[in-house]
């Protein structure tokens, strides 16, 4: 839920107002069967309490609350329910609930090291696989029926209203998360043994000719190989994912090779020798070029064989906020409001507008040529805003875009000038 800084009076004020001139004219639109959701929002004010069980039957009622109330965080529910304004979740009348993903910075490995425009740039890519590889892919959603969302913080919501999902219990979609994020997933299905008279496998190679005619053997009886990398589910992405580490052996040297190879628990002297064996033999581009496991007249060990399955297989991993997904009354952001710890447009995204989404330029409250605000800084800042970005150090002041100066005041790294005694 909605993180909030404290604000002093007349920055509480100030920020109400750029979020009523925005309201005023923003088309936000409602979302599907509105007449069955819950309303909730955290007002502009000093205490911050959520106010909750609000019903908006109707898309001109939405558009009056966000104008006359003028929330610094909007949410609605996920879930439909008989009488969603009752204050119980028992009187309420649960009749089902969107499926709902949500990948934010704060649940990546290593986003916590990294400024905010890079922690938004590692969640897009996580976002592409976990839409793409698992929603679209694996699970076979249909994506007429889906919404993705840039959240308006530090990552992106999905919306599933595929209408077989609705109905799902919390452990059955904790079913689909424990999925995504491999648990119980063996990497070893990726790698399978050779029969007698099996054709080669070839991941780059367009012919098994092309194979040998590059000097590759043939892989011998009971050798063992990867399944192809477009293989379904875990088994293919888990073969990409090695393909990928050796890939990145293949291009760095041995002895890069060698230190990642005893980082896997691999000892000294087979770290070394292996490492000779994938990168200045080019055993690794050996096996990418064939999926075979069969270099130097022998199979890679299996305890160096089961250090790479597993290394790999933490790389593609998927991520998603589990608590989100198996809420089955969970409240989410508003698509079309604003985010009220940046200011940011929580943005709408068809799949195909993903990779240009820029938030520092597609989710300002309002265009940065228009009005401006003066601002002292409080904390070193350096973003990618339009216009050449906004640079500055701590203590010093500069005239910013409006939408720009919101997005700094509310993450607490500036602060409006006193007013005038």
């Amino acid at each position: 839920m909605a993180k909030t800084p404290a604000l002093d009076a007349p920055t509480l004020a100030w920020a109400h107002g750029v979020f009523s001139n925005y309201y005023r004219t923003a088309p936000v639109r409602a979302p599907e069967r509105i007449a069955r959701r819950e309303f909730a929002a955290f007002p502009f004010a000093a205490e911050t309490l959520m106010r909750r069980h609000a019903t908006l039957p109707t898309a001109a009622d939405l558009g009056r609350f966000l104008r006359q109330e003028v929330p610094r965080h909007v949410y609605y529910s996920s879930a439909y329910y008989r009488r969603p304004a009752e204050p119980t979740m028992a009187a309420k009348e649960w009749l089902g609930a969107d499926l709902i993903f949500d990948l934010d910075a704060d649940h990546l490995r290593g986003a916590e090291a990294l400024p905010y425009p890079a922690q938004l740039a590692l969640v897009k890519r996580r976002l592409t696989s976990l839409v793409d590889d698992f929603l679209f892919g694996d699970f076979g959603i249909d994506p007429a029926a889906t919404q993705i969302v840039f959240s308006g913080g530090r990552g992106y919501h999905v919306h599933v209203r595929q209408e077989r999902f609705l109905p799902l219990s919390s452990p059955e979609r904790r079913e689909l998360v424990d999925y995504i994020v491999g648990t119980g997933v063996d990497p070893m299905q990726a790698v399978r043994t050779v029969r007698e008279g099996e054709a080669v496998e070839a991941a780059d190679a367009a012919t098994v000719a092309d194979v040998e005619r590059a000097g590759v053997r043939r892989p011998r009886r009971g050798a063992r190989s990867l399944v192809p990398p477009d293989a379904a589910g875990w088994p293919g992405r888990t073969t990409r994912a090695i393909l990928e580490v050796l890939r990145r052996w293949e291009v760095g040297t041995a002895a890069e090779a060698e230190r990642e190879m005893r980082a896997f628990g691999i000892p000294s002297a087979e770290a070394r020798r292996w490492a000779r064996v994938l990168v200045d033999d080019h055993g690794a581009e050996k096996i990418r070029r064939t999926l075979s496991l069969d270099v130097a007249r022998r199979d890679l060990p299996d305890e160096l064989l089961e250090a790479i399955v597993r290394a790999a297989s933490v790389e593609v991993q998927g991520e998603t906020d589990a608590p989100v997904t198996t809420d089955i009354h969970r409240l989410i952001r508003l698509p079309g409001s604003l985010h009220g710890g940046t200011g940011f447009r929580v943005v709408p995204l068809d799949r195909d507008a993903i990779e240009a989404f820029d938030p520092f330029g597609d989710a300002l409250a309002g265009p940065v040529g228009a009005a401006t605000t003066r601002v002292t800084f409080s904390a070193d800042v350096d973003y990618p805003f339009p216009g050449g970005g906004v640079h500055g150090a701590a203590g010093g002041s500069d005239e910013l875009p409006t939408p720009v100066a919101l997005f700094l005041v509310l993450r607490q790294e500036a602060e409006l000038p006193p007013s005038p005694a």
